[in-house]
């Protein structure tokens, strides 16, 4: 019994046309489309991250309300003083005549309560008095470095040392600055001298608070997916930064006065253009490409801590009592890989 070889099977395909004119509706087949190609497929559009939650708490923080806005604002806490101190009057009068020591406990109670927010406003309008000075002293160090003046110089840094006097954590500095502040024979070496020694551990103590701010949001936006408690944690992490900031160097910030602080650098960085993305190769690290497509959230978080970085940068400029001149200006790129090695340490 002979074996016989099989011949292979082939198995004639129809060519499908190149063109039709006629157009048929997807779902009934498949093969119909199979002249296209990949690409001829509809472009996927990747829209950037702009930082949303950092872009609003700027907005809100450079927002100035209208004359009108102020004096309906004024308007409506008088008329509420007023009302509340009517009140505790016939509260007061009609608890003495009723009991005479329950009118006078009640009495010293509000007399204590007075104190208090009497205390309270006194500190507010010193904290704004102390920046005040700080943005005086400012001033005057840049004329001073345009003047070229010894003996103004001398004088200015002694202000300055004067200011940080009684600072535990640059206790080292200041004594090193009295023991070579007479050395330097022209205003700017002595200048130099002054920030180089008293400024340099200040800037690396500010630098760990926008390090730990700018880490803070990064990861509140990465972990809460809601639009809103991501703005109103990066504007509750930026108050406190610029607030620890302003304490670094020498001010001192209550609520109000940290409220006013805010908007002082919210100002600066509109006026600068430091809100909007662009420099320090942010755009195309974390807006354009490698974190936005490994998760989009996390791309936005990391631009919401860049931005966060730029405030805290703003905020060393408004707040530091000389500008950097002798120091380098601290980058955002350097401050948010030390905040992601935190993050990831």
């Amino acid at each position: 019994m002979s074996k016989t070889k099989k011949a292979p099977i082939v198995i004639e395909l129809d060519t499908l046309p190149t063109k039709s004119k006629r157009t048929t509706p997807k779902s009934k087949s498949v093969l119909n489309d199979a002249h296209l190609s990949p690409a001829d497929a509809p472009a996927i559009i990747d829209t950037p991250i702009n930082g949303d939650a950092m872009q609003s708490v700027a907005q809100i923080a450079a927002a100035r309300p209208s004359r009108l806005l102020r004096f309906l604002g004024w308007a409506v806490f008088t008329l509420f003083g007023l009302v509340i101190s009517i009140a505790f009057w016939d509260f007061t009068m009609d608890l003495l005549a009723r009991n005479v020591w329950l009118g006078r406990i009640a009495l010293g109670l509000i007399a204590a309560m007075i104190l208090a927010c009497t205390l309270i406003v006194l500190r507010e309008l010193g904290a704004i008095s102390r920046l005040r000075k700080i943005d005086d002293l400012r001033e005057v160090s840049e004329q001073i470095l345009v003047q070229g003046d010894l003996v103004a110089a001398k004088k200015h840094s002694d202000k300055i040392a004067a200011l940080l006097n009684g600072r535990d954590e640059i206790g080292w500095a200041l004594a090193e600055y009295h023991e070579h502040s007479n050395d330097q024979f022209d205003a700017a070496s002595q200048m130099h001298f002054t920030e180089n020694t008293l400024f340099q551990p200040l800037d690396r103590l500010a630098q760990k608070e926008i390090e730990s701010a700018a880490r803070q949001v990064a990861t509140a936006t990465a972990m809460i997916p809601l639009a809103l408690a991501d703005i109103v944690i990066a504007l509750t992490a930026n108050i406190r930064m610029i607030r620890r900031v302003a304490q670094i160097y020498g001010g001192r910030t209550g609520t109000f006065g940290s409220w006013r602080l805010m908007k002082t650098v919210a100002a600066h960085l509109v006026a600068t253009g430091a809100v909007a993305i662009g420099d320090d190769m942010l755009g195309s690290i974390a807006g354009g490409g490698v974190l936005s497509k490994l998760s989009r959230r996390f791309g936005e978080g990391v631009v919401n801590g860049a931005l966060t970085a730029r405030v805290g940068i703003a905020a060393m400029e408004v707040c530091r009592p000389m500008p950097f001149v002798a120091l380098k200006r601290p980058k955002v790129t350097a401050l948010m890989k030390n905040a992601l090695v935190g993050f990831f340490g």
